[in-house]
């Protein structure tokens, strides 16, 4: 099934509406990548322990870690991948 960036867009919106936490987004990439790609983990792992785009992780910024894991994640594809990519850029967008 292709998704379209209209739906994208809809479902981004949606979340950010909702105000999910990242380490909810982590849960789900979680669910959805099986193999995650190694240099992505740590990043993944990271995700786990933020609530919003302004708390931190270590001396790390959340929208740092969200870029990394991005950067990271290229081999991860598929719908889901895509939906949830376009919600972290989305949530980094919003980063003060």
């Amino acid at each position: 099934m292709r998704i379209t960036r209209k739906q994208i867009r809809t479902i981004v919106e949606q979340s950010m509406k909702s105000g999910r936490s990242i380490s909810d987004i982590a849960q789900e990439i979680e669910q959805h990548w099986s193999k995650v790609n190694y240099a992505a983990k740590p990043y993944l792992d990271a995700m786990f322990s933020l609530n919003k785009i302004t708390d931190k992780y270590g001396v790390e910024d959340a929208d740092s870690i969200l870029l990394y894991f991005l950067s990271n994640a290229s081999s991860w594809r598929g719908p889901d991948a895509k939906r949830i990519k376009a919600e972290l850029k989305q949530l980094i967008k919003t980063a003060p």
